[in-house]
């Protein structure tokens, strides 16, 4: 479930604006102005009498009023009380009490009057009253003894206060009396009992009465009722009477309801408008009456209408002449039922239609003051002015009064006065001032300039134009500088000035400029309207259903208007989220973790901006497994039968689909539980069948949509008595496991199917169709019997029976079992095979005599296998196939053999013990099929006009090729196909120069080869001839040369064609059948190393464009070197070396001599000094850890160290990818070639000894060493 509501701030500012629209037109307060009373007391004031007096009377005018005060319709002279003062500018009198003055002196009515040269406003009469709160009386009060069922009201009789007090009751605890349909208090604070209960007894039934405006509660004493039960009053009696008397109180009757408030069958309540009508009916009865309310002649009324009490108080708010009528409520129990009429009357004191308002007029214009008021009875309306009757007041002859209304004409600035008008009736009063001010002003904009107003699209605009002005001025709008006068239905002008767009839009943002002219001058003011976006959820959260402990996720997507920034505030149940750390708010999201269920609820995201606010509610129902059931009970215990019943468990929001009954038998298999039956989720008992001799607990397991429930407690346990099995084992067999065996078998009784102690199984047996007698035997507790010594493969009637202590189970039915099977001892015979085609053949054979199969049969297996290829007379491995065909089937088809080729094949027998002899071996051929398509095609050499076709044989010929066919047709520059050509190619053919092509023509080319058979399937290629130009279209590759050692050879060609390409090398033992090998040329280089060569060996090798279809060169052959003893010379031997080699170690054992001297010295060395006076940052140290170097950082470019510029952390040099590389070129040696193909004696030694990668080898590189590698 899912609402969504939207609240736009304009819609509040309409509300205001029209609210200020129908107010009078306000003088500033800097123009001359009768008073007008801004603030008063209510006109009953209840007064707390501990504090001081304040009487508030606040007013406004220009000059400012001076104040004055009537008390008890005298004058009342303030300074002639010293407890009574007047705040300064403000006629509020402050009645100082606390010198020990009592507030009842200051009892009366106050009425206060402002007054400045242009007239006098009077405020209403305030009747001051201080609060009461007086002692509850000292009463006896007696015990009350009433009868169990009898009906019993506790008065409460509080004092009478001002105002009345809130009445309670509680007991000697300060706990508040449980109340209910049978006790309840009603509306004049009594305790009703319809009837009393044993439970009702207790000595502390108190009433208090709490006085909020003196904070005070006043307590009665104790009330003490004691209820007397009906059999208690019975053995008291008895126990005083003789046994002659005979008396009996009489047991608790049930009586029909009785009202106990109101009394009698009808009654009259009188309302005033306006108020709360409150209607009670509570009645005694037993059992506890139920009240019911009616309207007679109408309905209650809808959304006013509330039932309190337990229905006993019937309240409407808010009510109206239209409410007036009888109302009836109706007790009911079930011996019958009593009403009572309630006749309403609803009156009104006076209530304003139209009240005066404030009257502005220029000299010698005409107004009018309009006073009419409402009630019932009708109020009589009467007009003062200045605070005096208007018949006694000054006469005015620019005034005429016409009953509710004065009528002025040609006013002069003198006829400025108050006016009040006066309606009451018997219910109250009302009192209004309303003045009329004349004066002579030009036109004047309150609104302050350039005031900027904010409103959502598609929403009202309210643009405030404030004016003052007499004559009344009037209103002109423009849109914009120059903009014309606005008109039209678009716009809505108010008599206030405030001009509405009903439906503001993007268009209607600018400068709205608000004219007032009257015949004393104009005036202009500027306002700025800007028109926004409104808010939107774009993704509503979504009613979600969650199993607890999982998570919920609430999304609320906004989008909005990029200048009004929105808070998004997330509720639950309409309150705060709860503060805890699962729920987590995101961006537009809210996620519960671990969800619990106390989350459920509705979720509301609210989302606000100073103009607008937009919410959307989901609900979260949280989902569980039900919890177990509860109070299993066990009921009609019979021999074979009980009734479990039990109490389900909460569904947790998901409701109970079944439940499911199991059960333990603590005799044969204590702890473990058996499924008995399930029953569905509406059902909560059910019969149970039982078995003899099983000690029975149950327990109950509820499953609802998410799962099962944890089991309930075990119900009690009942042990069923003892008797003979009702049933014989299951599944009863015979089968030999050796050729002079029986085994029979058979599915042994559960614990509780036995029906009592000493189960054991009598086993029977007899051969079939045999006269032998049963042979049986009484076995213990087993599932298993051999009878030894039997024929091989003969049948057997069988039949196991259960028996007890107590006696057999029914007779068992019999089964037919056989001894053991032997081997076959026969081959079938008479083995035929048909040749259907070249990749199918049918075989039959003849069975075997049944008795020769010693065995139950399960079919026969046809071994076939393929001799040779008619095509090639190659040997290879010999794969035998088998083929099982079931039961007692005479033939079969052999599918997927090869054509053009010899088979054999033979046949077996099969028994459950294992495969007879073969047959002999029978020999068939296959006819010839049609071959496979041929292993490549290979387009060459393309020229202007011809191009060169290469081509393999089939893998598979299947025959013996008669030809190839070839067929082939040009393609157009839209991919249409030209004519198509055939040609026909003898089949020891293996290439092919097409002539007269077409130049620059793209061509396709269809191959297949054929046997006598037909043709196979083809292999399709395209190749293009090349354009009439003196460069041709397409690169070339020319000059291929090799220079081969051992073990790699280096390949260079000469390249002529365009940049940027691929090469690829690719190359093969030169004779061979075997593929290509190919190999990837790493850039554009025109050189590879081929490596990893087998010495001595002759190799074939071209060179190739990458993406060119039949781009290559021509092939070239060389032969790798023969394998030989190394001729290196080693220069650890050379004399010169070694004479080199101690001159070093020399020199280094002099300047660690001289190091050490200096250090001991305390000296450094210049070098070391420099460095530590001028330390480069940039120069990273040696990681300690590791041993390698730290990357060098420079500071411009930031370019990291070319690679094997530093060593891995495992101490291993990383190959790199690059074709390139230098150390990649040597086969176990470090001799390199140039990218031009020379060699390179030396370009690199290692730090330090490292194992290296591949084949590259760990030794540093030397001359000697690369020269002595290079044949």
């Amino acid at each position: 479930m899912m609402k969504m509501k939207s609240i736009s701030a304009s819609k509040a500012s309409l509300v205001f604006f029209l609210c200020q629209m129908i107010s009078a037109l306000d003088v500033p307060l800097d123009l001359s102005q009768p008073p007008t009373i801004t603030q008063q007391s209510p006109k009953d004031y209840i007064v707390d009498p501990r504090e001081n007096i304040v009487i508030q009377c606040e007013a406004k005018g220009k000059p400012p009023p001076s104040f004055s005060w009537t008390r008890n319709g005298t004058h009342f002279d303030i300074d002639k009380d010293a407890q009574v003062t007047m705040k300064p500018n403000s006629g509020t009198l402050v009645v100082n009490i606390m010198n020990g003055v009592k507030a009842e002196a200051y009892e009366g009515v106050y009425q206060c009057t402002a007054r400045n040269e242009r007239g006098a406003a009077i405020s209403n009469n305030i009747v001051i009253r201080p609060s009461r709160s007086p002692l509850w009386t000292k009463e006896k009060l007696e015990p009350n003894h009433v009868r169990e069922g009898d009906s019993l009201v506790l008065n409460c009789r509080p004092p009478v206060g001002l105002p009345p007090p809130i009445i309670f009751w509680m007991d000697n605890a300060f706990q508040r009396l449980p109340q209910s349909e049978r006790v309840s208090q009603g509306l004049n604070g009594d305790l009703y009992f319809s009837n009393v209960q044993p439970e009702d007894t207790r000595e502390d039934y108190i009433c208090y009465a709490r006085f909020n405006h003196t904070q005070t509660i006043q307590q009665k004493q104790p009330i003490s009722v004691k209820v007397f039960s009906m059999d208690s009053l019975n053995d008291t009696i008895a126990a005083n009477l003789s046994d002659t008397d005979i008396y009996g109180a009489k047991p608790v009757t049930e009586r029909p309801p009785v009202l106990l408030t109101p009394t009698g069958s009808t009654s009259n309540k009188v309302e005033l408008r306006g108020n709360v009508l409150l209607l009670e009916c509570i009645a005694a009865g037993l059992p506890t009456p139920v009240i019911r309310w009616i309207k007679e002649g109408g309905e209650l009324p809808a959304n006013r209408t509330f039932f309190e009490n337990f229905k006993k108080t019937l309240k409407i708010v808010d009510v109206s002449e239209a409410d007036t009528g009888n109302y009836k409520c109706i007790a009911r129990n079930a011996l019958g039922s009593t009403h009572h009429v309630i006749s309403v009357t609803v009156k009104a004191a006076p209530y304003w239609i139209t009240a005066p308002r404030n009257l502005v007029l220029s000299p010698g214009e005409d107004g009018t003051l309009i006073c009419r008021a409402n009630g019932n009875p009708k109020p009589s309306i009467s007009w003062l002015t200045n605070g005096v009757p208007i018949a006694i007041a000054p006469e005015d002859p620019s005034r005429k009064v016409d009953g509710d209304t004065i009528i002025f004409s040609a006013v002069q600035e003198r006829s400025s006065a108050v006016y009040q008008c006066n309606a009451s009736n018997e219910y109250g009063y009302l009192l209004a001032n309303a003045f009329v001010n004349v004066l002579a002003e030009p036109p004047r904009i309150l609104t302050p300039t350039n005031k900027l107003y904010q409103v959502i699209a598609d929403s009202p605009a309210l643009i405030d134009c404030a004016y003052f002005g007499s004559p009344k001025p009037e209103i002109e709008w423009f849109k914009g500088v120059k903009g014309s006068i606005l008109r039209g239905n678009e716009y809505v002008f108010h008599d206030n000035g405030t001009l509405e767009i009903p439906v503001a839009q993007k268009d209607s943002t600018g400068t709205y400029t608000c004219v007032a002219r009257n015949k004393l001058g104009k005036t202009q003011n500027e306002v700025q309207l800007e028109v926004k976006d409104p808010t939107v959820i774009i993704k509503q959260p979504e009613y979600k259903v969650i199993q607890r402990s999982a998570q919920a996720s609430f999304e609320c997507v906004i989008k909005h208007d990029p200048t009004l920034m929105p808070t998004v505030i997330w509720l639950k149940d309409n309150n705060e989220l709860p503060d805890d750390e699962r729920f987590l708010v995101g961006k537009d999201n809210l996620t519960i973790m671990n969800v619990t269920d106390k989350d459920d609820g509705t979720y509301t995201c609210i989302v606000n901006t100073t103009l607008d606010s937009v919410s959307a509610s989901a609900v979260l129902t949280v989902v569980a497994r039900p919890n177990p059931p509860l109070d299993l009970e066990l009921t009609g215990q019979l021999e074979r039968s009980i009734e479990l019943s039990w109490v389900p468990g909460e569904e947790n929001n998901s409701p109970i689909t079944n439940f499911v009954i199991e059960y333990e038998d603590g005799l044969h298999e204590p702890g473990v539980w058996h499924y008995q039956t399930e029953v569905p989720g509406s059902q909560t008992t059910v019969q149970l069948k039982l078995s003899p001799y099983v000690n029975y607990s149950f327990r109950v397991i509820a499953v609802n949509e998410i799962g099962r429930s944890q089991p309930s407690e075990p119900s009690e346990q009942y042990l069923t008595k003892s008797a003979n099995p009702d049933e014989n084992p299951s599944n009863v067999q015979g089968i030999g496991s050796e050729p002079d065996n029986l085994v029979i078998t058979w599915e042994s009784l559960k614990g509780f199917q036995s029906n009592g102690p000493g189960l054991q199984y009598k086993v029977s047996w007899r051969q079939k169709d045999v006269d032998d007698e049963w042979t049986s035997v009484v076995v213990a507790n087993v599932s298993k019997y051999i009878v030894s010594g039997t024929p091989t493969f003969v049948p057997y009637e069988i039949k196991v029976q259960a028996l007890n202590d107590l006696g057999y189970a029914p007779e068992p039915s019999e089964v037919i079992g056989h001894s053991g099977e032997d081997l076959p001892m026969v081959a079938p015979g008479n083995v035929q095979v048909h040749v259907i085609n070249s990749t199918l053949a049918k075989v039959h054979w003849d069975p075997v005599p049944l008795k020769s199969v010693r065995g139950h049969l399960q079919g026969y297996k046809v071994y076939y296998w393929k001799v040779q290829s008619l095509s090639r007379r190659s040997k290879r491995h010999v794969e035998k196939k088998i083929l099982t065909f079931r039961g007692n089937k005479t033939f079969g088809m052999l599918p997927g053999l090869e054509p053009y080729s010899s088979y054999k094949l033979n046949v077996r027998v099969v028994n459950g013990k294992g495969e007879g002899p073969a047959s002999p071996d029978k020999v068939f051929k296959t006819p010839e099929g049609v071959p496979s398509s041929p292993s490549f095609l290979k387009i060459t050499n393309p020229t202007l006009d011809s191009l060169t076709l290469e081509w393999g044989s089939p893998t598979h010929p299947n025959g013996v090729l008669t030809s190839y066919i070839l067929k082939f047709q040009p393609i157009n520059n839209t991919h249409e196909l030209g004519p198509l050509v055939e040609i026909i190619i003898p089949a020891n053919e293996s290439s092919l120069i097409l002539k007269n092509l077409n130049y620059s023509t793209r061509y396709k080319f269809y191959f297949n080869a054929q046997t006598s058979v037909g043709s196979g399937s083809q292999i399709t290629e395209e190749a293009v001839t090349i354009m009439d130009e003196v460069q041709p279209l397409y690169p070339r590759i020319r000059n291929v040369t090799t220079a081969a050692a051992e073990t790699y050879a280096n390949i260079s060609w000469e390249y002529e064609g365009p940049d940027h390409a691929s090469f690829y090398v690719e190359y093969g033992v030169a004779g061979s059948k075997e593929d290509w090998k190919k190999e990837i040329v790493n850039g554009s280089r025109s050189f590879f190393v081929l490596k990893g060569l087998t010495p001595g060996t002759a190799y074939k090798v071209r060179v190739g464009a990458e993406g060119l279809s039949g781009f290559r060169s021509s092939e070239d052959l060389f032969e790798t070197g023969p394998a030989m003893a190394s001729r290196q010379v080693d220069i650890a031997t050379q004399g010169w070396f070694i004479g080199l080699m101690c001159a070093v170690a020399l020199l280094i054992l002099i300047l660690l001599i001289v190091c050490f001297i200096r250090r001991n010295k305390g000296g450094k060395y210049p070098v070391k000094e420099k460095e530590d006076a001028h330390a480069d940052p940039e120069i990273q140290p040696m990681k300690e850890d590791d041993g390698t170097f730290g990357e060098y950082s420079d500071a411009e470019d930031h370019k990291p160290l070319k690679k094997g510029s530093r060593t891995p952390s495992d101490r291993t040099v990383k190959k790199e990818d690059s074709d390139d590389s230098l150390v990649d070129y040597g086969e176990g040696v470090n001799g390199q070639f140039n990218e031009d193909g020379s060699f390179i004696g030396q370009y690199s030694g290692k730090k330090e000894k490292e194992p290296a990668e591949g084949n590259e080898s760990s030794e540093a590189p030397s001359p000697v060493n690369a020269m002595n590698s290079f044949v």
